[in-house]
């Protein structure tokens, strides 16, 4: 069902109907797990569908995944096991052909380019649309199936704004800006995303907080421990981020790219930053010290070159499920430094080669 609601006249209503259908493939005597993509986007798709199952009586577990971690990770197909679950929702992960729980009831809802049809899933994609929702709003309309959800508009406000669609002409965004305020919601989204780009990169503070809350000022004013780790969170990144923002761009053609060590997740900030300032350019951030073993890069440009079909262009032969998906103009991925060195030696960048790679 990839692209469902591409040919629905009521792009709301299809997105209940395929809720329903999918609930009701599911065991209700076992929990609903949510599993969600840990940015701003993906958290408030997880708020959305954890409070309105748990209002409609449903069991429901929500787990987030982790830096570098993908669902089709053996690490996290065991954290997903281990709830016996009787249905499975993936927000905001990406769409693959191979399923995650092969045997159990799931529903997948993306707006990112597929790369497949998931096997006995359904699946709920807001991709191709024009405008295309985000994988929170797709989980407020969906949500829609288990009744009137108005008190959780901010929590879809919240997945648009973080996935910079403000400007898209969406209808629930501007309703919930006139009820709970534009810079409480932009504010909100700041410090929920600010956790996932930190060294620890840790979600939980932030998800706790939109599971609990009635609007953005439960976080932005909040005096809790977990709203002082959404502040301390966007401290460290904003520190990580003056140090990346002076690194000067290597250019090799039409490529640019801007080498980093950090053990925050500043790799897309910087990307975007360097977007608009090279804007012939395909500009990718590199992160060496993001995760041990790995270059962690975010692609972007301005230029209107489709990003994924230049990576694929490019693709070293190691590359894994980790690289060169997301977005047209917003995508990147994760290699190990051997198969980095290979991928940018390709690129007519042997300069930005790890020497230590493979012991080199």
């Amino acid at each position: 069902m990839i692209g469902a609601l591409a040919h629905a006249t009521d792009l709301r209503t299809a997105a209940r109907e395929t809720m329903t259908d999918a609930l009701d493939r599911m065991d209700q005597g076992r929990p609903v797990v949510v599993l969600s993509h840990f940015d701003a986007d993906g958290l408030g798709a997880a708020a959305i569908l954890v409070r309105a199952l748990g209002a409609a009586g449903r069991t429901v577990v929500a787990l987030v995944t982790g830096k570098g971690e993908t669902p089709w990770d053996d690490a996290v197909r065991a954290r997903l096991q281990a709830h016996d679950p009787g249905g499975l929702i993936l927000a905001d992960l990406g769409t693959r052909a191979e399923p995650v729980l092969p045997g159990c009831p799931t529903i997948v809802i993306d707006h990112h380019v597929p790369t497949g049809a998931p096997e006995g899933a359904i699946t709920l994609s807001g991709n191709g649309l024009d405008p295309e929702p985000t994988t929170a709003l797709l989980a407020w309309w969906a949500a829609g199936a288990l009744g009137q959800q108005d008190d959780l508009l901010w929590l879809a406000a919240i997945g648009l704004i973080g996935d910079m669609a403000e400007d898209r002409g969406f209808p629930e965004l501007a309703a919930a800006q006139a009820r709970w305020g534009k810079t409480a919601l932009r504010d909100a989204t700041s410090l929920v995303n600010a956790p996932r780009r930190t060294a620890a990169a840790d979600p939980g503070p932030a998800l706790r907080l939109l599971l609990a809350g009635d609007g953005p000022k439960h976080i932005t004013k909040g005096d809790d421990a977990d709203a002082d780790a959404l502040r301390n969170a966007k401290a460290e990144v904003r520190a990580a981020m003056e140090v990346g923002r002076r690194v000067a761009p290597m250019i090799a053609g039409d490529v640019a790219l801007i080498p980093l060590d950090s053990p925050c997740q500043i790799h897309p900030l910087i990307a975007q930053q360097w977007r608009g300032r090279l804007k012939d350019k395909i500009v990718l951030a590199a992160n060496r010290g993001y995760r041990d073993g790995w270059v962690h890069f975010a692609a972007r440009s301005a230029s209107g070159r489709n990003l994924i079909n230049f990576l694929a262009e490019h693709r070293p032969p190691g590359a894994d499920s980790r690289y060169g998906n997301g977005h047209a103009q917003a995508t990147g991925g994760a290699l190990t430094l051997d198969d980095w060195n290979s991928f940018i030696a390709g690129l007519g960048l042997p300069a930005a080669r790890i020497a230590d790679a493979g012991g080199g």
